[in-house]
C-alpha cells in the first residue's frame, strides 16, 4: 500500500475506531516509520496508545506475537483489528528507551528480554528458514557488485543455504527486531518491549540489531571492532546463545541489509550504511 495512500485515509480511520473503541484521545499522535501511534483514554478510563499500522508484511502478525506473550516482557495488547492494521495497547512511558542507557547495560536488558518472548512459534508465522532460502538466491546479485567484498557475500550465501535446512531455525517465536528504540521504559515493568516483527525463527538471528543500532557511539570508541565484539558477546554471555551461531546470523543479516539498500532503496544507495554493515562483518570474523 502507497504511505501517501494510506494517510489520506487515515483521519476517517482515527475517527472510526474512537467511536468503536469508545476511546478519548489524550496527547499529540507520534509517528514512525511505518505507524502512528495516538495516546487515549479508554472507556474504563485507562491509559492506552492506539497503534495505527500501515499494512507491510512485516506487521501483519504483530498481534498474534502480543496476544501469545500476554504482556510478559511487552506491551500489552487489549484489541486488535489487523485487517485494519489498528492494535489497543497498554501505554508505556514513550518518552524513555534504552538509548539512554549505557550501551553494554542495554544489551543486558535486551538478552534479559529474550528468555520471556522465545516460546515455542506459532503456526501462522512467516518461517525464517524460507526467508534464508529467499536470502541464499537474491544475495547472489551482490556478487557482481562490487559494493562489499565477495568472500563476504559468498560467505552470507553458503550460511544461509545451511539455515534454511536447519530444523532449529524455525524454533521459536521470535522478535526479530529488538533493539534499544523497541524497548520501552514502563511502570508495571522496568522495561517492555514494543514493535515486533515476529517469525518463527532462531534466538541467534535476535542479535544483529544491537550491532548496527546506535552505531555513531561504536566509531566514538576510536575501536569500532572492539565495541562490536564487546556487545555481541554480552549477549552471549548474558543468553547462553550459541557464539558461531550468533556471528553466522549477523553476517546474514548485514549482507541482507546491503542487498535491500542497493535493491530496494529509493534514490542512491547509503554508501555510510554499506560501510557499517562490511565493517560489521569483518568484526564478526573469526
Amino acid at each position: 500500500m502507497d504511505w501517501a495512500l494510506w494517510i489520506q485515509g487515515l483521519p476517517r480511520l482515527m475517527a472510526a475506531i474512537a467511536v468503536e473503541w469508545t476511546l478519548e484521545p489524550c496527547g499529540p499522535p507520534m509517528t514512525g516509520e511505518t505507524a502512528i501511534v495516538v495516546p487515549v483514554v479508554t472507556a474504563a478510563g485507562e491509559r492506552a496508545v492506539v497503534k495505527f499500522g500501515i499494512p507491510h508484511e512485516e506487521s501483519a502478525h504483530e498481534h498474534l506475537a502480543l496476544r501469545a506473550w500476554a504482556g510478559t516482557g511487552a506491551v500489552r495488547l487489549l484489541r486488535a483489528d489487523p485487517r485494519r492494521g489498528v492494535l489497543l495497547l497498554e501505554s508505556a512511558d514513550g518518552s524513555r528507551d534504552l538509548s539512554s542507557v549505557p550501551v553494554v547495560e542495554a544489551c543486558e536488558v535486551i538478552a534479559g528480554l529474550y528468555s520471556r518472548l522465545h516460546r515455542p512459534a506459532l503456526p501462522q508465522l512467516v518461517r525464517l528458514s524460507d526467508e534464508a532460502a529467499r536470502w541464499a538466491r537474491e544475495l547472489a546479485a551482490l556478487r557482481e557488485s562490487h559494493v562489499v567484498p565477495r568472500r563476504f557475500v559468498d560467505q552470507a550465501i553458503g550460511l544461509a543455504q545451511g539455515f534454511a535446512t536447519d530444523e532449529a531455525t524455525d524454533s521459536v517465536l521470535i522478535h526479530s527486531d529488538l533493539h534499544y528504540f523497541n524497548v520501552l521504559a514502563a511502570s508495571r515493568e522496568p522495561w517492555l518491549a514494543i514493535d515486533p516483527k515476529p517469525m518463527a525463527g532462531d534466538p541467534a538471528y535476535e542479535v544483529a540489531p544491537v550491532l548496527w543500532n546506535r552505531w555513531d557511539e561504536a566509531v566514538a570508541t576510536g575501536n569500532v571492532r572492539n565495541a562490536v565484539l564487546e556487545r555481541m558477546f554480552t549477549m552471549v554471555d548474558a543468553t547462553g546463545l550459541d557464539e558461531d551461531r550468533v556471528r553466522a546470523w549477523v553476517v546474514v543479516r548485514e549482507l541482507v541489509n546491503v542487498l535491500w539498500e542497493t535493491t530496494d532503496s529509493a534514490g542512491e544507495p547509503d554508501p555510510e550504511w554499506i560501510t557499517t554493515a562490511t565493517t560489521i562483518v569483518k568484526a564478526v570474523q573469526r
